[in-house]
């Protein structure tokens, strides 16, 4: 072979060289694209229990909450915290959605628990001397989440999905408080029949959620086997009972955000 056409080898395989290695470096410049999770939700993803609202005072949002946590810990992953305690559906709607968009990745939503009347329920079952109102608040909420729950996160739902098309939405569900001691300080105030009611709203409250998760394509996190022994009168406890903060009662304590939620998050979203 002559030098001339040895030197037009050369010169096209030069040529060919950036075209390999854009092809090479085109997927791992796409990889290093961060991740878009945006938290939504109310108070037990916002951060009570946490006893440190140091990103907002009017939210209760705390750093120590799961959806930071997670954020901290996942590589490559950015935050939007929406969630806001006292937050009903049409909050996540109204106001907490707009920070979705086509570029969202991962969403996590934690709601459902104040529109159906969960601060009723806790201060109606604060003491034993009114057990009757206790349960007949219980009675009460039992039907509001059979009732009015399934359209209110359907519709939650599909405005998420609208807002975010491509993402992985998952549904973190409501720990259930107590077990079965409930003689402590934490639960002082609380028989075992009401300790079982109210266990029992939360796990009713769950199926609804869990329901229409599945019915909206979105994945169901169930808190009950990370909170399982960690309930307010064990000696790790993942929930708080009532010798706390009133912004703070049977929402999840910082073990439960880090040691209870967080993990069970990071895993679903992968």
């Amino acid at each position: 072979m002559s030098a001339r056409p040895r030197l037009r080898s050369r010169l096209a395989a030069a040529a060919a060289l950036p075209l390999l290695l854009a092809g090479v470096l085109a997927p791992a410049a796409a990889a290093a694209e961060p991740d878009e999770y945006v938290a939504l939700g109310d108070s037990y993803a916002s951060g009570n229990g946490t006893q440190w609202p140091d990103l907002s005072l009017s939210c209760y949002r705390s750093s120590l909450a799961y959806a930071p946590i997670v954020a901290r810990e996942r590589p490559n992953t950015t935050l939007r915290f929406r969630a806001c305690s006292g937050a009903e559906t049409q909050d996540v709607i109204d106001g907490q959605n707009a920070a979705l968009s086509a570029s969202t990745d991962v969403v996590t939503v934690s709601v459902g628990g104040n529109d159906v009347g969960f601060v009723d329920l806790i201060l109606s079952c604060f003491s034993t001397w009114d057990e009757p109102l206790c349960r007949s608040t219980v009675s009460r909420v039992d039907r509001r989440i059979d009732s009015d729950l399934p359209a209110r996160l359907d519709a939650t739902y599909a405005d998420i999905r609208a807002r975010a098309p491509e993402a992985k939405v998952i549904v973190v569900g409501y720990p259930q408080p107590f077990g079965a001691d409930v003689s402590c300080g934490q639960a002082r105030g609380i028989n075992e029949r009401e300790a079982a009611a109210l266990d029992g709203v939360a796990a009713h409250l769950d199926r609804v959620l869990a329901e229409r998760a599945a019915a909206a394509g979105f994945t169901y996190l169930d808190p009950g086997d990370a909170f399982t022994g960690h309930d307010v009168c064990s000696t790790d406890p993942y929930v708080w009972g009532k010798r706390t903060g009133v912004l703070d009662i049977y929402h999840p304590t910082r073990a439960g955000h880090r040691d209870g939620f967080a993990p069970l998050v990071a895993t679903a979203m992968g």
